[in-house]
C-alpha cells in the first residue's frame, strides 16, 4: 500500500492534475494565489509523514468521518497535519499525518482498519500512500495553494544536491519549497512540496523547457506525478 499517490502527507490518488491551463480554477486568479491562507503549525525535522490521495464522494461527510476516527489514528502514533482538497477536482483529497515511529506508521498504511475506516468515508477506489521520511519542512507561506510532485529518481543525493542548488530559481517562477522527502523503504521514490506564490508562472515552469533540463540533469526517471491542491485544514 505504500506507493506514489497520496499528503500531507494530508494526501493523495490516482488522479494527476492537468498541467493545461495556467488559471488558477479555484479562484480565477491567472497570477498570484490566494494571500490569506490557513495558518500550517511548525514542524520539526526531520519528519515521518504518511501522505495519502485519494477521491471521495462527498467531502462534508468523509470529513466528519475522518474526525471521528481521530483515536484510531492516535492509537497507532499518527497525527493529523494537513488535508488539501484538488484544484481540478475538489473531491479528490490530499491527507497528510504525522508519524510517531517509522514502523507504526508503515503498519498503519497497511492495516485492514484504516482501509475499513476509508471506506466508511466514503472513498473512492485505491488510495495512493506513501510513509515519507522529510528532512525538513518549511512551515510560513503567504499561500494556501500547493503543489506536491512525485518522482521517481536515480540517485537520492545527486538529486538532492542538483534540487537545492536550483531553489532561486523555482521561487523567481512563483514555486516555494515546502519540503522534500523520500519514501521511508526506498530513497529512489522522492516527494517535493511547494507553495505556489504564482500559479501561472508555476504552472508554465512546471511543463516548460528548463524545468525538463534540470529533471534530466538530477536523475529523475520518467514523468513527475503532480497534483495542486488547496490547503483547508490544518491540525
Amino acid at each position: 500500500m505504500t506507493s506514489f499517490a497520496a499528503l500531507l502527507l494530508f494526501t493523495i490518488s490516482c488522479n494527476d492534475a492537468p498541467e493545461e491551463p495556467a488559471t488558477d480554477e479555484t479562484t480565477g486568479d491567472t497570477a498570484v494565489a490566494a494571500t490569506t491562507p490557513a495558518t500550517e503549525p511548525a514542524a520539526a525535522a526531520p519528519q515521518t509523514i504518511m501522505i495519502a490521495r485519494h477521491k471521495v464522494k462527498d467531502y462534508a461527510k468523509w470529513k466528519a468521518s475522518y474526525d471521528a476516527h481521530d483515536s484510531f489514528r492516535l492509537a497507532h502514533g499518527m497525527h493529523s497535519f494537513v488535508i488539501g482538497r484538488g484544484v481540478e477536482d475538489p473531491n479528490m483529497l490530499l491527507v497528510a499525518v504525522k508519524a510517531d515511529d517509522v514502523e507504526k506508521a508503515k503498519a498503519f498504511s497497511k492495516d485492514p482498519d484504516l482501509k475499513k475506516a476509508m471506506e466508511a468515508g466514503g472513498v473512492i477506489g485505491n488510495p495512493k500512500i506513501l510513509v515519507a521520511n522529510v528532512p525538513s519542512l518549511r512551515t510560513n507561506s503567504s499561500s494556501d495553494l500547493r503543489s506536491i510532485s512525485f518522482i521517481t529518481v536515480k540517485d537520492w543525493e545527486n538529486w538532492k544536491s542538483h534540487f537545492e542548488s536550483n531553489k532561486q530559481s523555482r521561487l523567481e517562477n512563483g514555486l516555494e519549497d515546502r519540503g522534500y522527502g523520500h519514501d521511508v523503504d526506498d530513497n529512489h521514490k522522492v516527494v517535493v512540496v511547494y507553495s505556489v506564490l504564482d500559479s501561472a508562472k508555476g504552472r508554465a515552469y512546471q511543463k516548460g523547457p528548463l524545468m525538463k533540463q534540470r529533471l534530466d540533469s538530477s536523475g529523475v526517471v520518467g514523468t513527475p506525478d503532480r497534483f495542486w491542491y488547496r490547503v483547508v485544514q490544518t491540525y
